[in-house]
């Protein structure tokens, strides 16, 4: 009876986990359409949908070598793998060639590496070796998952602009439910890292709290006057202020107007 009880709560806590991050996996939406009517990706990293895709891929490999009391855990995360795949494919759509440059050599590394640990788990490992070695491989991401908002540089910028408040709500919660679907299946490999992830989801949200009112550093820097610029805009003929179109702008900075002949086609 305690057995049946236990397998009845593991597929409610399933079940609801399956919801649930159906939702975490539908949070950056608001993201991505903004990125869609921008046409940029802004400061918005690709680490955190890579590193998800990632997380998806060897949970779905865990899922495959134990199978047992697994299907609820394999059908998210096949999911999970599908939209977070969308998601990259609309970063490097809309992302500066340097970002997508770089989230390209990410895929490349998070390919090799997962095919790495596919070949040399199934051709070194046997049994429960085996899957007590993914399990383990497992728990490191899927930590580097719920910590992977922390790594837009909010601490260093003193700024959550680019850090998804809704992302790491969802995370929580379903961190938590998650916790109670490992526990009830008795699958440490799904508990301890859903714990942590419940902590790592309180951190980020008390830090958006606190900077969600600041100003980021380098908005202050950009709006630091250049003491090389006189105020030449008092008691100028009107025409007689223009910006040179041959000036090249450099390092971001706004362009000089200078001050010359008017235009001789002007009246003409």
């Amino acid at each position: 009876m305690a057995l049946f009880y236990s397998e009845y709560w593991a597929f409610v806590f399933g079940v609801i986990g399956n919801v649930i991050s159906c939702m975490t996996f539908l949070a950056p939406l608001p993201t991505f359409y903004r990125i869609y009517k921008k046409k940029s990706t802004e400061g918005f990293q690709s680490v955190p949908y890579v590193t998800a895709l990632l997380s998806a891929m060897l949970w779905i490999y865990y899922a495959h070598v134990k199978n047992k009391a697994t299907l609820l855990l394999l059908t998210i995360n096949i999911y999970g793998f599908g939209i977070e795949a969308i998601y990259i494919i609309i970063f490097l759509l809309y992302a500066s060639n340097k970002a997508r440059l770089s989230t390209i050599k990410l895929l490349f590394l998070t390919v090799c590496g997962y095919g790495t640990m596919v070949i040399l788990t199934t051709y070194l490992t046997k049994g429960s070796k085996r899957l007590s070695i993914i399990g383990w491989i497992c728990m490191v991401f899927n930590i580097c998952v719920f910590a992977s908002p922390l790594f837009i540089l909010v601490i260093k910028t003193k700024s959550v602009a680019f850090m998804p408040l809704n992302l790491s709500f969802f995370l929580t919660l379903n961190a938590i439910v998650w916790f109670f679907y490992g526990l009830l299946i008795d699958d440490f490999y799904i508990a301890i890292p859903n714990t942590l992830g419940f902590v790592f989801g309180i951190v980020q949200m008390v830090i958006y709290l606190i900077y969600k009112d600041a100003i980021p550093l380098e908005s202050t820097k950009l709006q630091k006057p250049n003491d090389h610029v006189l105020n030449i805009c008092e008691d100028v003929p009107n025409g007689a202020l223009q910006p040179d179109p041959n000036q090249v702008v450099k390092s971001g900075a706004p362009a000089v107007a200078v001050i010359g002949d008017e235009d001789p086609n002007n009246g003409k």
